[in-house]
């Protein structure tokens, strides 16, 4: 006796029971036949007609309205692979759950399973796209119940680096006072109403670029209001969450005195802290006056790392590579050092819990007025 002639007596107290439609009834049996579509097995199990399916009250007559619903969804996006979810009436999952149940039928694809399946097939159809459980592009989530489609774009991230050769930018920007953050009404959902720091313009074309909804940095190092960034700029990363676009022409651009350069779409961002180094020109403003032989006791930086105490009660050492310094006047000279990322310099020159610090080894109170990045290597 073959598999399918096993199955008939079963199909028949079933069907002599409930009405099913011919999706509902083929689910039942089309994994244990090896078939794939559970309409046309249904269709040739299914002795008489049927007005109302008992399950799923004609659910999967109406799927073409769904369809529209992520059709008009996915309208502003352009991505490659999708995958369908959703949600249904417990009421269904019920009357399935009890015929399976009733009729000891296992290892069977639940109904909710079946309609996302169904969808997906449609949407493929529909648009050429290729459906992709693990990693897609877009994510429709159909919620039957009152028959809404929301859409997730995942994320992208970008790498790049920045030049700030004006002082008075911010590298982080306040987030939106409304939401903290998370975006809102109020902040079109950016997370930020204000776009004049680094992270606001690097953000703002971003979203010009590729739509989006917030943005999230990770920063390679940070610096004050008041200090410039040199050389190659400063490296960082961004994720941009729910994106309308995944590619788009990447080019340097210069956006007020903050120049953007080397950005590409990257895999994702760093999981650790990335280890770099800093050339970094600080401007010292000594209380005693300063001769060029007490500059030179500076060269005992390079000797041992300088060790940070944190009044969290953690403790990191920096090493300095190198160490140069210039005499400007009586009391104000500049300094220049390679140094391991990290090192806080308004710390550093004062000795505020850092050993050694530039005032220790000059023997006077030393204050930094400024200092710059002459250049960060990753």
């Amino acid at each position: 006796m073959s598999n399918y002639e096993k199955i008939i007596p079963i199909v028949n107290k079933i069907t002599k029971k409930y009405d099913l439609c011919d999706h509902c009834l083929g689910r039942l049996f089309s994994k244990q036949l090896h078939l794939t579509s559970n309409k046309l097995l249904g269709k040739k199990l299914n002795q008489k007609y049927v007005k109302k399916c008992y399950v799923c009250k004609n659910l999967f007559d109406n799927l073409d309205h769904f369809l529209k619903l992520m059709l008009d969804a996915s309208t502003d996006y352009s991505f490659k692979t999708f995958s369908v979810g959703s949600m249904i009436k417990p009421s269904i999952v019920d009357r399935d759950d009890l015929i399976r149940s009733l009729y000891k039928l296992k290892g069977i694809d639940s109904i909710k399973a079946d309609i996302t399946k169904e969808l997906g097939k449609l949407y493929s159809k529909k648009t050429k796209k290729i459906i992709d459980h693990l990693d897609p592009d877009i994510t429709f989530t159909i919620n039957l119940k009152d028959e809404s489609c929301e859409l997730y774009s995942k994320s992208i991230t970008l790498s790049g680096r920045y030049v700030k050769s004006e002082r008075g930018f911010f590298q982080k920007q306040k987030p939106c006072k409304n939401c903290s953050g998370k975006g809102c009404r109020v902040c079109d959902f950016h997370g930020i109403t204000e776009f004049d720091s680094i992270e606001g313009a690097i953000s703002k074309l971003l979203f010009k670029k590729f739509g989006g909804t917030t943005t999230k940095f990770t920063w390679i190092g940070g610096e004050d209001k008041s200090s410039l960034v040199l050389g190659n700029g400063r490296p960082f990363f961004v994720k941009i969450q729910n994106p309308n676009k995944r590619n788009a022409k990447l080019s340097n651009v210069t956006i007020d005195s903050i120049k953007i350069n080397h950005l590409k779409l990257v895999y994702k961002s760093p999981q650790k802290p990335l280890k770099f180094n800093s050339t970094i020109s600080a401007r010292i403003s000594a209380e005693s006056e300063i001769d060029s032989k007490s500059l030179k006791k500076l060269k005992v930086l390079t000797d041992s790392p300088v060790v940070i105490y944190e009044k969290s009660g953690k403790r990191s050492a920096k090493k300095i590579f190198n160490v140069k310094s210039k005499k400007h006047s009586k009391n104000m000279f500049t300094l220049i050092i390679k140094a391991e990322g990290g090192l806080p310099i308004k710390r550093f020159v004062v000795g505020d819990d850092i050993v050694p610090g530039i005032s220790k080894i000059l023997d006077t109170p030393c204050v930094c007025v400024e200092f710059d990045f002459l250049e960060i290597k990753v």
